[in-house]
């Protein structure tokens, strides 16, 4: 299934896409795809209610209508750095041999077509299209990459927006650079793991129509399954967390004359089979 959240800010409705016009609406027995519905196997128990109403032509057209994260606010955005061996290259670090975790707030999380704020003394504005995990039960002290596989609800799109001279200029953790407003869109849609093999997908990014960044997840240094085996080592994963897992190579920091983003510029970003975000970079509220 895919899940989507249809609606303005705030009064998202949770729907599942039928094909690029049709959404099935839920929001009848659902009241969002968020930690309840996570925890409570929301997925296995919706997947019959749809084929129901599928079958029977109880589907809206979809056109229009803004697109909100496939995911309500998730308990911690969880983050994995130079998780892929050119990106680690072209940034001059080496690859790290157990996962490079910070985190992000999750007032973050946006949709896949809203605005990027660039926050007030903003220079090095920066894109990171990146293979996000959302987790569907709580793990804790997984024993097996088998349990990891297993409380994986579904994956997305994400883009890691980066402030660069706040994240590696200003001293302490990176997440002060990461955590800005709208610095996480994410969607279109939520795939869940039966549709979708993660292990060889082409993701790529444009700014202003230029292809910046280019990558598969197959170069990925640990797969989502490591890594939230890892993570489960180290703290208790929620329901409907959301953990981005690294960018491939094309980021402007690792330009030899790095060209970052500017007010005005538009991010287009894909990856194969889980959908296309689009941003406009807007000027500091």
């Amino acid at each position: 299934m895919k899940l989507m959240r249809l609606g303005a800010v705030g009064r998202e409705r949770p729907v599942v896409r039928i094909d690029e016009r049709h959404v099935v609406d839920v929001s009848d027995v659902v009241d969002d795809f968020d930690e309840r519905f996570f925890a409570n196997d929301g997925i296995t128990r919706l997947r019959s209610l749809v084929e129901t109403r599928t079958a029977r032509g109880a589907v809206s057209a979809f056109a229009g209508e803004r697109v909100g994260a496939p995911i309500a606010r998730p308990h911690q955005i969880l983050c994995i750095g130079l998780n892929y061996r050119d990106h680690a290259a072209e940034s001059g670090m080496a690859v790290p041999d157990e996962p490079v975790l910070f985190t992000k707030s999750p007032n973050t999380l946006v949709g896949p077509h809203d605005d990027v704020v660039m926050p007030r003394g903003a220079t090095k504005l920066d894109w990171e299209v990146e293979l996000g995990v959302v987790i569907g039960r709580r793990a804790r002290y997984l024993d097996s990459l088998q349990e990891a596989d297993d409380a994986i609800a579904g994956y997305l799109v994400v883009n890691d927006v980066s402030e660069r001279s706040f994240q590696l200029e200003r001293g302490g953790q990176w997440a002060k650079g990461k955590s800005a407003e709208t610095f996480n869109p994410a969607g279109p849609w939520l795939v869940t793991p039966d549709e979708v093999d993660v292990s060889a997908l082409d993701m790529r990014l444009d700014v202003n129509g230029v292809r910046r960044q280019t990558g598969s997840t197959s170069t990925m240094v640990f797969s989502p399954a490591v890594i939230v085996h890892y993570l489960s080592q180290f703290m208790v994963l929620e329901p409907g967390d959301l953990i981005n897992t690294g960018t491939p190579p094309g980021v402007a920091l690792g330009m030899a004359d790095p060209a970052y983003l500017a007010v005005g510029d538009v991010m287009e970003l894909e990856i194969d089979g889980l959908g296309v975000q689009r941003q406009t970079v807007v000027g500091p509220r």
